[in-house]
């Protein structure tokens, strides 16, 4: 079955563009397109589509705004595409849930990558953006850390989280656990319950924050 892709970005050619380069993957299809982030929220809505690919600078509603709607009314994933790494962006867009983050001048084939694993319920972050995430963590004070979001989770809960932002899939987490997978997704739904997050692209940038994770490991 393939991935079905919405694509949202208010310039037409950058749009045609995306929905070219996605049907000439025979694993996914475009079904609809918006130039603005209210449409893309309809179509969302109307469409369904696994993944929505949706640009952070929107006429109208915000893609930020536009992303959290779709997020907490839809079973949508969606992949930010921004033209710079801007924290607030980033940070704005993990909290809203998002499954993902490219930067425009992302090379063709991260782009597939990131609605391959988007569609997985894995999360994809362009390497800047990623440097945006550790960057925040080693420059932020012990008081803004969010210790709290993690408090609550157990050790077997850490230890799959961690697992989470190694991005490893269920399959694997339970092999190097010596797990189900059937306990590794009750842990990974005990974790998003405990830390508030939606999906594993949040969980990974509340283990950061946090400090559950640090740079190198």
């Amino acid at each position: 079955m393939r991935t079905r892709v919405l694509v949202v970005d208010d310039h037409e050619v950058v749009r045609r563009g995306l929905m070219t380069l996605i049907d000439l993957e025979e694993t996914m299809e475009t079904v609809g397109e918006a130039s603005c982030g209210q449409d893309g929220i309809d179509l969302a809505v109307s469409l369904a589509p696994d993944v929505v690919l949706m640009d952070v600078q929107l006429p109208d509603v915000d893609g930020i705004t536009a992303a959290r709607t779709i997020i907490e009314s839809t079973s949508c994933k969606v992949v930010m595409l921004t033209a710079l790494a801007d924290e607030e962006v980033v940070y704005g867009g993990l909290r809203a849930g998002v499954s993902g983050f490219l930067l425009k001048v992302a090379p063709s084939h991260e782009l597939i990558e990131a609605v391959s694993l988007a569609a997985q319920g894995k999360a994809h972050l362009h390497a800047d953006v990623t440097g945006i995430v550790i960057d925040r963590f080693t420059s932020a004070p012990e008081t803004r850390l969010r210790d709290d979001l993690v408090g609550a989770l157990t050790d077997r809960e850490r230890e799959v989280l961690v697992a989470l932002a190694e991005g490893q899939s269920n399959t694997e987490i339970a092999e190097s656990l010596h797990l189900s997978e059937t306990t590794v997704k009750s842990h990974v739904s005990h974790i998003f319950t405990k830390t508030g997050a939606r999906d594993r692209a949040q969980a990974v940038g509340i283990a950061y924050e946090s400090g559950l994770i640090t740079p190198g490991m």
